[in-house]
């Protein structure tokens, strides 16, 4: 009864604006806990569980938890595949693996966050994907738009029918959000994913992780069906002899082949890219990245950098060891991730800089889990900005305190794969924040039949704080408009190429929206004529 007493306290204070910013709320939690006798300071979690529906509205922005959570639009939803060798052996620096101590998935040692919480859970989908869920609701963040990401390992070379079980559990943690829990489902995919379309927390979109060779139509084909509309390829480099040498067991051509399948089947594409392999040198890095946003062959919508790790039990520890190779260290690794961020085009987001793996694991390389805000300081000391999505998106920017002025649509048009891309989007070019936007490719060959002769929507994406589904926030960007008129801009220009269709790779959950735009379902795609 006290601790309910205090929070009714704290809440009253928080929507009465006695409580107006995080040293005034730390301040009254020390003063009540104190008065009312409680054994610990309430945590903003627990505060929100006493809060109803308009308290908590009204108190969400001063207790969410990590608001950079939900600020890009959606709720990640992050889940791994049991642990399972990849096909073709095991890379030199790779750290993990069912046959090591760690017992962890592929490529992971067990101790990164998702990681944990895949143990922890036993690698069941379901039970990682709700408790997940969950967590991301106790803290304050709305999860009806979720983005599923399929960690784990080469996730294409599973069996398809662990692959179908795995999807199946994971729709169906979503669907029975807020119901008792099931664990097990008897319902088809499907089912599942026909039920996903109307539920309280929908799937906006759906990432795989795996490798380029990995990538072939019969695996488009599968994951598709899944309900993915993203692939992560593990690139790692664009020279065929360093590929040779990590044992990586594909090509740089196998990576052409895959981007230009993905791309052609309307997947928004990844890479990850590894400076500091064996053989490499801070300038052949750096032309790795070049090459990336300068050959057509590359281009790609998204992009994870992993500086190169020594750890243990791996072939690179020997290396390593017997004074063979010499790994990028902090300073240098700052200095080549500023001129990275200097060259990186309008429409690529760089998602990620620097793996998850706990200091104390690392016994050489980069150890700064903070790098990313380092390079990006280095290259604001030289004078220059990071062009990137994530960098100027619009959530990003308002927790800096930067609002957009005036909002104007842009239209940025490049080669990539053998065809034609158009990034179209909503930005304040003064100020350098973007709003939203859309990927339109007229496809150099497709192998579906639902695209034949369409013109392909890759992604529409509108940033900013997540807005529930059927919900309206005057003070936020998305629900305004935006990506109706992004997608007419899409169309028309289609339709001024000659195109007679538009396609959409559209997560299931957001089916019903292109519906009421006109677009009907054939296959796995969202398609109106033109």
């Amino acid at each position: 009864m006290e601790a309910e007493h205090a929070y009714r306290k704290l809440i009253r204070k928080i929507i009465n604006n006695e409580i107006t910013d995080p040293k005034s709320l730390a301040a009254e939690k020390k003063k009540i806990a104190k008065i009312c006798g409680l054994n610990k300071i309430p945590s903003n979690a627990d505060i929100l569980t006493f809060c109803n529906d308009y308290e908590r509205a009204a108190a969400l922005s001063m207790l969410q938890k990590k608001p950079v959570r939900t600020i890009s639009g959606v709720a990640v939803i992050a889940t791994m595949t049991s642990p399972a060798p990849c096909p073709h052996g095991k890379c030199i620096p790779c750290p993990g693996g069912p046959d090591t101590p760690f017992k962890s998935a592929q490529s992971y040692m067990g101790s990164e966050p998702a990681s944990l919480r895949a143990v922890e859970h036993n690698y069941h989908p379901y039970k990682q994907v709700a408790a997940r869920v969950r967590q991301l609701q106790i803290i304050g963040h709305p999860v009806n738009k979720a983005e599923l990401i399929i960690m784990g390992g080469t996730f294409t070379a599973r069996d398809p029918s662990y692959q179908q079980w795995f999807i199946k559990e994971c729709f169906a943690a979503l669907n029975d959000y807020g119901k008792p829990e099931n664990n097990s489902s008897d319902r088809s995919l499907l089912e599942l994913q026909r039920e996903n379309e109307t539920a309280l927390v929908r799937n906006v979109g759906m990432t795989i992780e795996t490798r380029p060779d990995y990538s072939k139509e019969k695996h488009i084909d599968e994951i598709l069906k899944l309900g993915a509309t993203k692939v992560e390829l593990g690139v790692q480099t664009t020279d065929n002899k360093i590929l040779e040498n990590i044992n990586r067991g594909h090509t740089v051509e196998d990576t052409i082949q895959a981007n230009t399948l993905l791309r052609d089947s309307c997947f928004k594409v990844g890479f990850h890219i590894m400076p500091g392999l064996p053989g490499t040198t801070i300038e052949s890095d750096l032309n790795v990245f070049k090459k990336l946003f300068e050959n057509p062959d590359f281009m790609p919508d998204y992009l994870k950098i992993y500086p190169t790790l020594v750890t243990e039990g791996t072939e690179l520890e020997k290396l390593w060891r017997a004074g063979d190779y010499t790994p990028l260290e902090n300073e240098a690794a700052v200095e080549l991730i500023a001129q990275v961020k200097s060259i990186l085009p309008m429409y690529v987001r760089l998602q990620r800089v620097q793996r998850d793996i706990p200091v104390q694991q690392i016994l050489a390389g980069v150890t700064k889990s903070h790098i990313r805000q380092l390079a990006a300081k280095r290259l604001a000391d030289m004078g220059k900005s990071c062009q990137c999505i994530r960098c100027r998106e619009v959530g990003h920017q308002q927790l800096k305190g930067r609002s957009p002025g005036e909002v104007i649509q842009q239209i940025h048009t490049y080669r990539a794969c053998g065809s034609i891309e158009h990034f179209i989007s909503y930005e304040d070019i003064t100020q350098k924040i973007v709003i939203g936007f859309v990927r339109l490719r007229f496809p150099y060959h497709t192998h579906q039949n639902e695209l034949e002769n369409a013109a392909l929507i890759r992604e529409l994406h509108v940033y900013g704080k997540l807005v529930p589904v059927g919900t309206k926030d005057k003070e936020a960007w998305q629900h305004q408009g935006y990506g109706e008129k992004l997608l007419h801009t899409a169309e028309e220009t289609a339709q001024d190429a000659g195109y007679k269709k538009i396609a959409i790779i559209s997560g299931v959950g957001v089916r019903e929206y292109y519906r009421k735009l006109g677009y009907g379902q054939e296959g796995c795609y969202m398609i109106n004529r033109l």
